[in-house]
């Protein structure tokens, strides 16, 4: 048996919460065409059964980007991190769009690390097959992979030669982890993380990235049933706040019943989910702040 750790790592948006997700089977990480949507290390685990059964510990980390406050700073280091302490590095690149600095960048990194890198040119559904063909040919030029696997997340094309690759590279060993164990998210990071995936998709062009969800309180199911979590979600500006509750409440209530949707079918119970809007000016360059919302410091 095999099994390890195998990091996803890029730029931001080049799709690594989408992969991580079809990968694991399920939906862990949020997912939002915004840049710099993940803002820490999250696990996913997936068995795989068959002739040669492995254990794969993904760990899905921020895109790596030229931080502007102290928490893109936090979010980087929590990437370059990742690189630095599992058995796999898996790259993930956005076929569809042209190779940038961003690129450039993450493929210096990965030379100073010992593990094997795996390149996943990510998005295939989006281009030609005549461009494939020659984007392989380039990044084969740039280092050596021990593989480069075309996929397209969202579509699953590819993405099982790529797990295969993987597990394939990982040291022999026990499981790392029970066969039932999914991910480390707790509940608390789950709700926090689902309520700003939907806050992100109707608050678009507004709110880019001044925006976090922080859960005041949350309890388990008790006889009823029911699971109850109370959340407040931060913003730097009055004018801002007034954006995330809408005209009569109506985007605050819209973001509060999708994402209620959502943990109902993961908890697989029902949820109260209550929702409030506060003004934290300047919460991203506020270290406590940024402790009590989960984004890691460097170790």
């Amino acid at each position: 048996m095999r099994a390890g750790f195998a990091s996803l790592i890029g730029r931001p948006n080049a799709g690594k919460s989408t992969l991580l997700n079809r990968l694991v089977g399920t939906k862990l990480a949020i997912v939002s065409d915004k840049p710099q949507t993940t803002r820490n290390r999250i696990v996913g685990v997936r068995n795989v059964a068959g002739a040669t059964p492995g254990q794969v510990v993904f760990v899905d980390t921020p895109g790596i980007h030229r931080p502007l406050h102290r928490m893109n700073v936090r979010m980087v280091d929590v990437a370059l991190d990742a690189i630095r302490s599992v058995d796999v590095v898996v790259m993930v690149l956005d076929a569809a769009t042209d190779t940038g600095a961003g690129d450039r960048f993450v493929l210096r990194l990965t030379e100073q690390v010992s593990s094997p890198v795996v390149a996943a040119l990510n998005k295939i559904d989006l281009i030609a097959k005549p461009r494939l063909l020659p984007t392989i040919e380039w990044y084969s030029r740039q280092r050596e992979f021990a593989a480069i696997v075309p996929v397209s997340a969202l579509t699953g094309d590819g993405c099982e030669r790529l797990l295969t690759t993987v597990r394939e590279l990982l040291p022999e060993g026990e499981p790392l982890y029970p066969d039932d164990y999914l991910t480390d998210q707790p509940e608390r990071v789950l709700v926090a993380e689902t309520v700003r995936e939907k806050l992100l998709r109707h608050t678009r062009a507004e709110l880019p990235f001044s925006t976090a969800v922080v859960v005041d309180k949350f309890e388990e199911a008790g006889p009823d049933g029911l699971i109850r979590a109370w959340c407040s979600i931060l913003v730097d500006r009055a004018s801002q706040k007034a954006i995330v509750i809408g005209r009569g409440g109506a985007q605050i209530k819209r973001i509060g019943s999708e994402a209620r949707a959502d943990l109902e079918r993961f908890f697989a119970a029902r949820l109260h989910l209550d929702l409030h809007v506060r003004v934290r000016a300047g919460w991203r360059e506020d270290e406590r702040m940024l402790d009590e919302i989960g984004v890691a410091r460097r170790r």
